[in-house]
C-alpha cells in the first residue's frame, strides 16, 4: 500500500470511501469464503480499472465507476477482485519465494500488483532493486484465475442481491465498445483479459441464477455525479456539464444530476445558487447524508459556520453511525477552532472503523492544535502502523510516553499498544 499511495492517487474523500466499503462489506458478507477485513478504496485516475492486493485491498480506479452503467456492474468487479484475494491467487506464487526477504517480498509484490494489474512502467519503477525478471504480467492473471473468480465473483453477486448477469454483461461491453473504438482498450481488458469461452462461461454460470432486477442505490448515483464533478478541472466546466444534463434530460438520475450541478456551484463560490439547489435536494431527500454535507459546506463558506456545525450535529445525533457525516462534523469544528471537539469525533470514527491512516492524520492534527502533545504522537504512531511503518510508529510511541503530566490510564494505554508493536516488530525481523 505504501507503493500504491506513491505511485497512485488514493483518494480521500470520506462519502466516496464509505460507500465503496458499504459495496464491498455487502459482497464480502455474502461470499461462503470472504471472511476477513478489506480495504476498499478509489483511485483519481479516468482509466477503466482496479486491482485487488494482498491482505484484502481492493482498489478501484474513478473511470470504471463512470463507465459503470448500474449498481450490479461495480458490484460485479468488485465481487471478481475479492475472488482473487479470497482464492490467494497473488499470494500463490509468493509462497514459493521463500529464499527472498520481507522487504523483498513487499517489493515484489507491488511490482506485480501495479505492473500486472495497474500499468508495466509503475511496476517497472516498484521493481527497481530486485531481481524483477520473475515479475511478469502473467503471474497473478491466468486465464483458470480468471475464471474461478468469475466463478466466485458471480455467486457472491446473487448470493448479496445483485443480477449475476452484470459481470459477463460489463466485461462484454466493454470489449465491444473498445473492437468499435467507442472507447479505447481499457486497461482493464488488458490486466483482466476477455475471451470468448470466458465470456460464454460467465453467461452459462449467471443461468444458474437468473436475472435479479433491482433498483440502483442512489448512494451509487450520487458518487458517480461526486466522482464526474471532480473530474472538470474547474467548476465552470462541471457547471456546464450538469447544466447540459439537465436541460437536455440526459441522465440516469435525476438528483444525482442535480447534486452534481450543485458541487459545482459550491465549488465555483456560487453561493446562492448551490444553496437553492441543495434546499431543493434536500426538501426530496432530508436524511441523505450527501446532501446534509453538502448543506453545511454551503453554510461553511458563506461564513455561518455555528449554522453548518448545529446542522451536522444534528445530523450525527440523529445518525450516529455515518461515518461521513462525523467526519464531516470534525472537519467542521476544526475549521471553527474546536479542535479537542473534533478529536472527541474523530475518536469516535476510529472505534467504529479502526485502521485508517487518513482519519489517524486528522486526529494527530487536531490532538495538535488542542495541545494535546501525548495524543498528537499517538495518533502519529497509529498513522504510522496503518501504513506500514512499524519502527518510526515505535519512535512516535515512546516520544507519547515521556510526555509531562501523562495520566496513569493514557501511560497505560500507550505502553500496551508499544509493546505489541515491538513484538510484531521483532517478529518480522525474525522472518527476514
Amino acid at each position: 500500500m505504501k507503493s500504491v499511495r506513491k505511485a497512485l492517487s488514493v483518494i480521500d474523500d470520506p462519502i466516496l470511501t464509505d460507500y465503496l466499503q458499504s459495496l464491498g462489506n455487502r459482497l464480502v458478507a455474502a461470499s461462503t469464503t470472504g471472511a476477513g477485513r478489506y480495504n476498499f478504496f478509489f483511485i483519481e485516475n479516468p482509466a477503466i480499472n482496479a486491482f485487488a492486493g494482498p491482505d484484502g485491498h481492493i482498489g478501484v480506479f474513478s473511470g470504471l465507476v463512470l463507465a459503470s452503467e448500474n449498481e450490479s456492474e461495480l458490484a460485479a468487479v468488485l465481487a471478481h477482485e475479492i475472488a482473487h484475494v479470497t482464492q490467494r491467487h497473488l499470494m500463490r506464487f509468493f509462497e514459493d519465494q521463500k529464499r527472498l526477504s520481507i522487504p523483498a517480498t513487499a517489493a515484489l509484490i507491488a511490482a506485480t500488483v501495479l505492473g500486472a494489474q495497474v500499468d508495466a512502467d509503475l511496476g517497472a519503477a516498484a521493481a527497481a532493486g530486485i531481481q524483477a525478471a520473475t515479475v511478469q504480467r502473467q503471474i497473478n492473471f491466468t486465464r483458470e484465475n480468471e475464471k474461478e473468480a468469475d466463478r466466485i465473483g458471480i455467486a457472491t453477486l446473487a448470493a448479496a442481491g445483485f443480477d449475476p448477469y452484470a459481470m459477463p454483461g460489463f466485461f462484454e461491453r466493454l470489449g465491444r465498445a473498445s473492437r468499435t473504438h467507442e472507447i479505447s482498450a481499457p486497461e482493464y481488458l488488458q490486466t483482466h483479459p476477455v475471451t470468448s469461452s470466458r465470456t460464454a462461461d460467465a453467461l452459462g454460470r449467471a443461468d444458474r441464477y437468473g436475472h435479479k432486477q433491482r433498483p440502483d442505490d442512489l448512494r451509487f448515483h450520487l458518487i458517480r455525479a461526486r466522482l464526474r464533478a471532480r473530474s472538470f478541472s474547474n467548476a465552470q466546466k462541471a457547471i456546464a456539464h450538469f447544466r447540459s444534463q439537465l436541460k437536455s434530460k440526459r441522465y440516469r438520475n435525476e438528483l444525482a444530476a442535480r447534486y452534481g450541478c450543485a458541487l459545482g456551484l459550491a465549488r465555483g463560490n456560487q453561493i446562492r445558487a448551490a444553496r437553492e439547489m441543495t434546499e431543493k435536494l434536500i426538501a426530496r431527500h432530508p436524511n441523505q447524508a450527501e446532501f446534509i454535507i453538502l448543506e453545511a459546506r454551503i453554510d461553511a463558506k458563506s461564513g455561518a459556520r455555528d449554522r453548518a456545525i448545529k446542522t451536522l450535529q444534528t445530523a450525527v445525533g440523529l445518525r450516529p453511525s455515518n461515518i461521513p457525516l462525523r467526519i464531516a462534523y470534525a472537519d467542521t469544528l476544526m475549521a471553527a477552532g474546536h479542535p479537542a471537539r473534533a478529536l472527541k469525533t474523530l475518536e469516535e470514527v476510529t472505534r467504529r472503523r479502526p485502521g485508517q491512516a487518513l482519519i489517524y492524520q486528522r486526529m494527530s492534527d487536531a490532538a495538535l492544535k488542542a495541545g494535546q502533545k501525548a495524543a498528537t504522537h499517538r495518533y502519529r504512531a497509529e498513522k504510522l502502523y496503518a501504513e506500514g511503518d512499524l519502527e518510526p510508529a515505535i519512535h512516535q510511541l515512546e516520544i507519547a510516553l515521556r510526555q509531562p503530566g501523562l495520566s496513569y490510564h493514557d501511560a497505560s494505554r500507550i505502553q500496551v499498544r508499544l509493546g505489541a508493536i515491538k513484538r510484531e516488530a521483532k517478529d518480522a525481523k525474525k522472518r527476514r
